[in-house]
């Protein structure tokens, strides 16, 4: 498996992306309230990436059609922004953004909550982010790629949640998707981590079970038992010793690099 380690120079360009995206995040949340469409939403952060110079990825990507992803309640990813879906208070929604500047990516999501939310949607919301972070903790040159996946689902399973198995973070730079593959569940991934490898980590987690299914237009994706799922996503890059998160956003109560000795 041919893992691309990042120049400087690549590194400066995604970091630049990976702002954006962050800045995408931050600029949207006051938008996100009950009777705004999930179009509006669409078309808001489409315009703010425009004015930053840089492209929405996901537009015509393999034919989607909008700009960015937007997965309400019981849709786990891939979600189609619609003039007609309206949002209501109680609803936990994901909006996932990438974007492509001076010919690099950078891809991102984070949950929103919808006007008053209940205890389920909260923290399921909570613990999808924290098992994100979890792995900022191990994440160094020299670590075995499955330590993600175990990490995540170990973490996942101790608050009785679930880890939805179809979809994986991937490696990203030049290309939206690279190697190598990401998974957020236990697996035998023989690849060790080295310095200058960017990737994504992206856990997806569900209320329910962890099976999923997608809808007859070919991207959304909705969990199998209409369980509520929730998903944060980081643009990362692998340092001397540690980890820096490319797509940091200002309201997280991390720091955007770790030092793991």
């Amino acid at each position: 498996m041919n893992c691309i380690i990042k120049t400087k120079s690549e590194i400066e360009k995604i970091k630049t992306a990976g702002k954006i995206a962050a800045e995408v995040l931050e600029m949207i949340e006051k938008y996100i309230k009950p009777n705004i469409s999930t179009e509006e939403i669409n078309n808001i952060c489409h315009d703010f990436i425009i004015k930053k110079n840089a492209v929405s990825a996901c537009l015509g990507y393999h034919g989607f059609p909008k700009s960015i992803c937007i997965s309400v309640n019981d849709v786990v990813c891939h979600g189609i922004p619609n003039k007609n879906q309206i949002l209501k208070s109680g609803d936990i929604v994901n909006v996932d953004v990438t974007v492509l500047k001076k010919k690099y990516y950078a891809d991102t999501s984070k949950m929103f909550l919808v006007g008053k939310t209940n205890f389920l949607s909260q923290r399921l919301c909570k613990i999808a982010q924290e098992s994100l972070y979890e792995c900022f903790n191990i994440l160094k040159p020299g670590l075995p790629l499955y330590e993600i996946g175990t990490t995540i689902q170990n973490y996942v399973e101790k608050h009785n949640f679930s880890v939805v198995r179809e979809y994986c973070g991937h490696g990203i730079g030049r290309s939206f998707h690279e190697e190598p593959h990401v998974l957020h569940y236990k697996n035998k991934s023989n690849i060790f981590l080295k310095k200058g490898m960017i990737f994504t980590i992206e856990p997806m987690i569900n209320a329910g079970h962890h099976e999923v299914k997608c809808m007859n237009d070919g991207w959304t994706v909705k969990t199998k038992d209409h369980s509520l799922s929730a998903q944060y996503e980081h643009t990362i890059l692998i340092t001397k010793n540690g980890c820096d998160i490319l797509t940091w956003q200002k309201n997280e109560k991390i720091p955007s690099n770790f030092i793991n000795k």
